[in-house]
């Protein structure tokens, strides 16, 4: 199945309690590349069915203005998630991330419930998309089979704190913790050609760690972030805006191998550099980061 949203730029990924009315009414204004409309932890469990019922009627009646919807369902080990998606479904969200994701037959169950539910609801087949979060150890390290295990699943994200907390220990704000999951993921999504999510960063009294932070998940190779809070957008974009010489760069690759392919020309140099075709996609994520920022000028 090949979705045209698989690839979307997401750099951020902002939690929102599905309950809260004047939490999802507007965030759009705060131009997120898509918000997570949270029906598992932010939700006390005796108000389910009415964060249910609040989710539903948002989809249905609030523009988001192109920002992506995706919904965070309920965890496999309880009898909240089928509801949850057909909920979701129905209402008309982009996307279910599954909490607590250990295996590809968990994939692979909400693939096929969300599949149920497109055909329960006349929903086109195939357009809800699914994330799934790894939050443990063993969830970790069956990084690749999940990444690999249904056509649905548009990437994977970091949980760091219940993973923390599986290891044994706790977030330190270092990062040393972390690093691990995060290489193994990232290389995982990689593998399997799907996207790949860093974790929250919780404590909004230190902007600059969390920048620090956002450096360091970007030069590793990350999508994107989870986040919690509307002041965090504006850093992680920043950070996620190529420079005018990246931006010049990559337009050159582009024309380069474009010229150079219709000749039969596999190798060639840019600015004293080797490359061939596998520079391709990277220097057209380049020009749509810089799109996306609003610092492209050029016509590609």
């Amino acid at each position: 199945m090949s979705h045209p949203n698989k690839k979307r730029l997401r750099r951020t990924m902002m939690f929102l309690n599905a309950q809260k009315p004047g939490l999802i009414k507007d965030p759009y204004i705060y131009k997120p590349d898509s918000i997570m409309l949270d029906l598992e932890d932010a939700v006390a469990e005796k108000e389910k069915d009415a964060a249910r019922f609040s989710l539903f009627h948002a989809l249905r009646e609030i523009d988001y203005r192109g920002v992506e919807r995706v919904v965070r369902v309920n965890g496999l080990d309880t009898d909240l998630w089928r509801e949850d998606i057909r909920a979701a479904v129905a209402g008309g969200c982009d996307s279910i991330r599954i909490p607590k994701t250990e295996t590809a037959k968990d994939v692979q169950m909400v693939a096929d419930a969300v599949a149920e539910a497109e055909k329960e609801f006349g929903v086109e087949p195939g357009r809800v998309l699914i994330m799934a979060a790894l939050e443990s150890a063993k969830g970790v390290m069956h990084a690749l089979e999940i990444c690999e295990s249904s056509d649905r699943l548009f990437g994977v994200a970091l949980s760091g704190g219940d993973y923390t907390k599986d290891l044994q220990t706790t977030i330190s704000g270092t990062g040393v913790e972390l690093m691990g999951a995060r290489q193994m993921m990232i290389i995982a999504a990689r593998a399997a050609g799907v996207q790949c999510f860093d974790t929250v960063f919780t404590n909004l009294d230190d902007m600059e760690g969390f920048r620090k932070e956002v450096q360091t998940i970007k030069q590793m190779g990350f999508d994107g972030k989870s986040i919690i809070n509307p002041r965090q957008i504006s850093i992680v974009h920043e950070i996620y805006t190529p420079t005018p010489k990246e931006i010049t760069f990559a337009e050159k690759v582009v024309r380069e191998i474009d010229e150079k392919k219709a000749l039969g020309i596999g190798v060639f140099t840019v600015d004293g550099k080797m490359i061939d075709i596998a520079f391709y996609d990277g220097a057209k994520r380049t020009i749509e980061l810089a799109k996306a920022s609003g610092v492209y000028k050029g016509e590609l």
